[in-house]
């Protein structure tokens, strides 16, 4: 699948904002001990994916209520769905300066996870965490998503790369008083 890049100007895709609010402290802090672990920049961005992945419970399976959505929010309370933690990686990634981007996929409900560009390309990752069933890891390569959409089911890979969260994910993110009730209110397209 041919990723779309949809602002021509990759310094957005670098940009803090009041979600992937890289220049906050708590992530600072963060991106700041995990460079110090890494040897290059692809080092850096699989670590920062491991960190996300595999620290970061995803809220459905641990069953935490809690729902955050500002990458800094993540970090600190140490949970999240797939948006935020992609959120949360976004922003560790744009720490130390590699473009990353918001990305989607569509099931029953809409599944978000990053692209980030490394090596003159884009190549999407999903932070979302692993459990039976799901088996996503760092690749440059051949991608190593949580999910692959079945085409004939009427699922969907969105092609298109966002420097910042679609409208209807963070719409929905804020809005919800809970998990419980985020679950009942997910996109189901964008």
């Amino acid at each position: 699948m041919e990723l779309i890049q949809k602002n021509p100007d990759l310094s957005a895709y670098l940009a803090a904002d009041e979600v992937i609010d890289h220049d906050h402290p708590r992530i600072r802090e963060a991106a700041g001990r995990l460079a110090k672990e890494a040897d290059d920049s692809y080092d850096y961005a699989r670590l920062a994916f491991e960190f996300v992945r595999d620290t970061i419970p995803h809220s459905q399976d641990s069953g935490d209520p809690r729902v955050t959505w500002r990458a800094s929010d993540v970090l600190e309370r140490r949970t999240g769905i797939c948006y935020a933690k992609a959120h949360a990686l976004a922003a560790l990634l744009r720490a130390e300066d590699i473009p990353t981007a918001l990305c989607y996929q569509r099931f029953d409900v809409v599944h978000g996870l990053i692209a980030v560009r490394l090596d003159g390309a884009w190549h999407r990752q999903d932070p979302r965490g692993n459990k039976p069933g799901v088996n996503a890891r760092f690749s440059l390569g051949r991608e190593q998503l949580a999910f692959t959409p079945d085409r004939a089911a009427g699922e969907a890979d969105y092609p298109e790369l966002y420097a910042a969260p679609h409208p209807a994910v963070l719409d929905t993110l804020k809005a919800a008083t809970d998990r419980p009730h985020l679950w009942e209110t997910l996109p189901t397209a964008l």
